[in-house]
């Protein structure tokens, strides 16, 4: 299995333009040959392109210098040199590009698939001979250099595009959750992070309808001061139209939630602010699995009580995914 990267820095450079060509015409029959000296052609440019086959960011870790081709020179009797080739840089949807040193400001986001951003333009061929005779210079030998192509250094990072965004401390059962639902098959143990980076599922909601679902690396009590893993991967869940919070039922849910809560809020605010269903999950492992919704002081969200390793209480889960789906 691939190592998922979701941030990398690249420098991406277009291709030179040719140069142009001092050439003169010597033919035998030809009276007062003139100057024939072809344009360069210009250089490629570097185009990055989403490509929804890709999840991570990582065959970038190994092409940290990325050029495209350059413009050939131009030729006698007026032949122009071919254009450089583009380098077209795969990503996965969901990538953010932004220069480096420049404050953070975003150059584009990619965000369905085929989508083409240039993000370093390849530079002008220079002009041949033939250009610059006059009436008064008939044979110039003056001709303009290819320029360079332009160069940037650009930070990509990914932000998953999902539905549904699963949130919980570590080892509350959201990767064995994710299988469940989605037939997805990511690593699952019984010892804290088992989960280390994102893992994506698609749940079948209706026969016409799917739902992309993001597991991410389960948070730990102050996440936002860098413990634990989660924190980094949050940004994952910030496209997502739902939160799904999975809670404990072997523990305290009602304390466990409110300490999520607390880190999400450290995170940002928006987090907050998108609609939740909260997955109160191990049932099979208490005496009394009956959770009541009051106990949650959650506006606008409904409490399910479910066991991932079983399967009980997970119809009703995803026919209420699919009803708050529906709505967006």
């Amino acid at each position: 299995m691939k190592r998922f990267v979701d941030r990398v820095e690249i420098f991406v450079q277009g291709g030179k333009g040719g140069d142009g060509c001092v050439s003169f015409r010597r033919e035998k029959y030809v009276p007062r040959g003139g100057p024939d000296g072809g344009d360069g052609g210009d250089g490629g440019d570097v185009v990055l392109q989403a490509n929804e086959h890709l999840m991570t960011l990582l065959d970038l870790t190994r092409r940290e210098r990325l050029r495209a081709g350059n413009g050939r020179h131009g030729e006698g009797n007026k032949r122009h040199g071919k254009r450089g080739d583009d380098l077209a840089v795969q990503v996965p949807p969901g990538t953010i590009v932004v220069e480096k040193d420049d404050d953070g400001a975003i150059l584009c986001e990619l965000t369905e698939h085929g989508q083409q951003e240039m993000v370093a333009k390849g530079g002008r061929g220079g002009k041949g001979n033939a250009r610059f005779a006059t009436s008064v210079n008939r044979a110039p030998r003056r001709r303009q250099r290819g320029r360079a192509g332009e160069e940037r250094h650009l930070v990509l990072e990914l932000k998953l595009l999902a539905d549904v965004g699963i949130v919980g401390f570590a080892n509350v059962g959201k990767s064995t959750l994710l299988g469940r639902i989605s037939g997805a098959h990511p690593k699952v143990g019984n010892y804290p992070f088992t989960t280390r980076s994102p893992n994506l599922g698609v749940a079948p909601l209706s026969e016409y309808r799917r739902a992309v679902i993001a597991d991410i690396p389960g948070l730990v009590e102050g996440a936002h001061r860098g413990k634990g893993l989660g924190h980094e991967f949050l940004r994952h869940i910030e496209r997502t139209n739902l939160l799904l919070v999975v809670l404990d039922a072997t523990g305290d849910p009602g304390s466990e939630y409110d300490l999520l809560m607390n880190e999400l809020r450290a995170y940002s605010d928006s987090l907050l602010a998108k609609p939740q269903l909260v997955a109160v999950n191990k049932i099979d492992l208490v005496d009394s699995p009956s959770v009541p919704g009051d106990l949650y002081p959650v506006p606008g969200a409904d409490v399910f009580s479910i066991s991932a390793l079983t399967g009980e209480g997970i119809d009703v889960l995803l026919s209420a995914l699919r009803g708050r789906l529906g709505e967006g």
